[in-house]
């Protein structure tokens, strides 16, 4: 079995390939989201203690939380459940998923590492991954620089080298800033919040006129009423 470990503080993995049972017998019967000991990887894991966060069986098929079986079964898929995209509106499909439990037919077993030992890990802990990509959210990145309000944004947004081509100026990638308030959107709130005040008072005005008409013809209906009420009357006294 493959044993997949990540460290998320230096964004490093690393693969172990481990068919001793003793080793692996720590992680049988254990669940998704469970913390593990990993003082059997070795003396140098001492201290260690990881977290399962999933893996793959030998044919491919993995494994699902909630799934409280260590063998594949095929479960309905609708829209909102995970390991499945909807391609089309309504469609449910049937697949096959591994249950949350571990056991010895799994090929690779993803691992987090949620507390560091003692010693440090070559390739995992001791080495830092560079990010590929930088934070696209105004907020994230005035967290990363530890910038103030007044600071621009724009300027501290993290470029991504493109490889070079010959005979070509060097180019670069940046994403584009969500949440980014500028002038423009300033006045486009402004322009909104003005439209919304706008169809209130006209809305008001025009309720107001409605019910001015309705009371009219109410009124012009009771006058019709009362006209045909006393002409009936007239003429039934005439007639005596």
């Amino acid at each position: 079995m493959k044993l997949n470990i990540a460290y998320p503080a230096t964004g490093c993995q690393k693969l172990l390939k481990i068919d001793d049972e003793k080793i692996l017998s720590v992680f049988y019967d254990k669940r998704i989201s469970q913390e593990v000991p990993a003082d059997r990887l070795g003396d140098e894991w001492k201290g260690y203690i990881l977290k399962i966060t999933g893996g793959n069986d030998l044919q491919g098929f993995c494994m699902m939380q909630g799934v409280l079986c260590n063998i594949r079964v095929r479960l309905l898929f609708k829209d909102g459940m995970p390991n499945y995209r909807m391609k089309r509106k309504g469609v449910r499909k049937r697949k096959s998923v591994r249950g949350c439990i571990v056991d010895s037919q799994l090929s690779v077993l993803d691992l987090v590492v949620v507390k560091k030992g003692d010693n440090e890990i070559p390739g995992l802990t001791d080495t830092t991954a560079p990010r590929r990509l930088g934070p696209k959210r105004v907020g994230k990145i005035r967290k990363l620089f530890a910038l103030s309000k007044e600071d621009d944004v724009r300027q501290y947004v993290v470029h991504r080298p493109l490889p070079e081509k010959e005979g070509r100026k060097p180019k670069s990638k940046a994403p584009k800033i969500q949440r980014l308030v500028t002038p423009v959107r300033i006045q486009r709130k402004r322009r909104v919040i003005a439209e919304r005040r706008q169809r209130t008072e006209k809305n008001r005005v025009d309720a107001a006129a409605y019910a001015k008409l309705l009371a009219q013809r109410q009124k012009e209906k009771r006058q019709a009423i009362l006209s045909r009420r006393r002409s009936s009357n007239r003429t039934s006294t005439s007639s005596a």
